[in-house]
């Protein structure tokens, strides 16, 4: 199993994995998210990553920039979309993507990395939703638990909840 940076010319096996990942319908639009991911023109760096085996992308996971009202210190991130082969799943590639992103973001600096998913599933790498709950999603969430943050880095986001906005290809209310 080898771990590496995603290119333009995993395009076809990042597609792949997430079509088989998700069920049809969902399968699709995650797969056009990460193809988005893969060429969104962004000044900071959406990192993307592939789990390959044989050559071949058999887990892919993202991470794009997010930003904060009234704070342009502030460097956060989320962790958007995450997928591995279901005939490669229990295998930790999943993972092993998410703990290479997270060291990843840390290492540049980055105050907060955001996740919308199985809190129980996240729970184990950190993310927790009382870590988000200052932080509000770009639009309205279908469940509202699966908000999770894990800090890096503190950052002085004051007191009240502060919205944040993702890059053009998060900002679709159907990916919520």
């Amino acid at each position: 199993m080898t771990f590496r940076a995603a290119t333009s010319q995993d395009c076809d096996g990042i597609r792949r994995v997430h079509r088989a990942a998700f069920p049809e319908e969902e399968g699709e639009i995650i797969a056009k998210l990460a193809m988005d991911l893969l060429s969104e023109d962004e000044t900071r760096q959406i990192i993307s990553l592939v789990a390959e085996m044989d050559g071949m992308p058999v887990g892919h996971i993202a991470f794009s920039p997010v930003t904060i009202d009234k704070n342009e210190n502030f460097r956060g991130y989320i962790l958007a979309p995450l997928g591995v082969k279901p005939e490669y799943q229990k295998r930790r590639i999943g993972t092993g993507l998410i703990q290479r992103g997270i060291k990843r973001i840390s290492d540049m600096g980055a105050n907060v990395i955001f996740v919308y998913g199985d809190p129980k599933y996240y729970a184990r790498f950190g993310f927790s939703p009382d870590a988000a709950h200052k932080y509000t999603a770009p639009y309205r969430l279908q469940y509202p638990l699966g908000w999770q943050a894990i800090v890096l880095n503190e950052c002085d986001a004051g007191k009240e909840p502060v919205s944040i906005t993702c890059v053009a290809s998060l900002s679709d209310p159907k990916l919520w």
